[in-house]
């Protein structure tokens, strides 16, 4: 029997309602008190806690982070799990949200919206298992709370080596938009964020007077041209098509106006839409580096740290994320989104299973729409029981018997 035909969609919506003051309780908290990759032990012990009270199993990952099952075994079901993924990290930028709950944490704050996927997935979280009590979960779900999202090549990895994907055959997620207005999800079939490397150039010289430039290399101007000139060769040496963009974030080189220092760097971002161009593009970056600096007589060191590669939304799990929508915000809930320049580690489970990650509506209506990244993003915390509506209806549309999802026999 295709059980899911016997959860309405309502009764997931009052499920959720139900909570929703707790959910809000638990993201606030959250945002109080924020923590960095790979040292969110407050956050995972914090949702460890609440699952164990709703007699849930939570199994923590090496490090920080956690897995816990909800519903049926494969066993019983032939078929893997449906995975539901949040992140829990923190950025390491001052919080101006101006809220009774801002930071507490100095030069912490969530200002990614890590803290509204938490709530929103342990929301579904706690939904699914109720309706596992009651013997009407189709499948068995898979909540990953995981650790370092925001550091390349992201800790999606390590949930990974640790076992998060095992029996799992297919993956959602949520993020935060500020550009929608709360009561939207965006979907898209293919590419939704880009691939996302971090670069280093660091660039030495024997160091001088600014009075001798033609004596020694002249390192700080030469940084300029690497600041100026090499994004430009990006853009002629690969196919534009594929929307590569080399942006700096760092410049750091001398300490007084009349000496020529000895070393400097520069760091920044180098972002893909396609991954065909993000498998070239840290070769001729580095050729593109050497040979604008070659007139200047310094020596350059280029390191590209891998990140991630663009999330892909799976065709098939993304229907099911537009149907979930439609389920509980209705047919004008779900609207088409763009492929952003945005890196995302969510990437790297969808190597392991097909799957999708819509944008959640966190903008007021009529509202300011709130960057990302920064410290004074705000969210309207309606999104979080949004969050936990979708996830749990995709959990029990996605957990529906398909032959895609079934184990191998024998």
């Amino acid at each position: 029997m295709d059980t899911s035909t016997t959860v309405p969609a309502e009764r997931i919506r009052a499920a959720v309602d139900a909570i929703e003051a707790e959910l809000v309780a638990v993201r606030r908290d959250l945002h109080a008190h924020p923590e960095v990759a790979r040292t969110e032990r407050r956050t995972t012990d914090l949702v460890a806690e609440r699952l164990r009270a709703a007699g849930l199993s939570p199994r923590p990952l090496p490090g920080t982070g956690l897995v816990c099952d909800i519903g049926p075994s494969a066993v019983a079901t032939g078929r893997r799990r449906v995975l539901l993924r949040a992140d829990l990290d923190a950025l390491p930028v001052p919080d101006r949200c101006g809220e009774p709950w801002e930071s507490a944490t100095a030069g912490a704050a969530h200002a990614c919206g890590h803290d509204v996927h938490t709530a929103a997935v342990l929301g579904a979280g706690l939904v699914l298992a109720r309706l596992a009590d009651s013997g009407d979960l189709p499948t068995g779900v898979r909540l990953l709370f995981q650790a370092a999202e925001e550091v390349q090549p992201g800790g999606a990895l390590d949930a990974i080596d640790g076992g998060a994907m095992d029996g799992v055959g297919q993956v959602f997620a949520v993020h935060c938009d500020p550009r929608l207005e709360v009561g939207h999800v965006g979907t898209r079939i293919g590419a939704i964020t880009s691939a996302s490397d971090d670069v280093t150039v660091t660039l030495t010289s024997p160091g001088g007077h600014t009075s001798r430039p033609h004596v020694t290399g002249d390192l700080v101007f030469a940084l300029g041209k690497v600041l100026t000139e090499v994004p430009a060769v990006l853009g002629r040496r690969l196919d534009p098509r594929a929307g590569v963009n080399l942006t700096w974030g760092i410049v750091n080189a001398g300490g007084a106006p009349n000496a020529i220092p000895a070393s400097g760097h520069v760091r920044g971002t180098l972002r893909c839409l396609e991954s065909r161009a993000w498998e070239e593009a840290s070769r001729v970056l580095r050729e593109a580096v050497e040979h604008v600096v070659a007139p200047y007589e310094v020596e350059a060191d280029v390191h590209v740290q891998r990140g991630v590669p663009p999330v892909v939304n799976d065709e098939q799990a993304t229907r099911v994320l537009d149907q979930a929508a439609r389920d509980m915000l209705g047919r004008d809930g779900v609207v088409l989104t763009e492929q952003s320049l945005g890196g995302e580690d969510f990437a790297w489970l969808l190597t392991r299973a097909p799957g999708a990650m819509a944008r959640l509506g966190t903008r007021a209506p009529g509202g300011p729409a709130f960057d990302l990244h920064q410290g004074d993003f705000r969210v309207d915390e309606r999104a979080i029981g949004i969050g936990a509506q979708l996830l749990a209806r995709v959990a029990v549309l996605a957990g529906r018997p398909t032959t895609d999802d079934a184990l191998p026999q024998g």
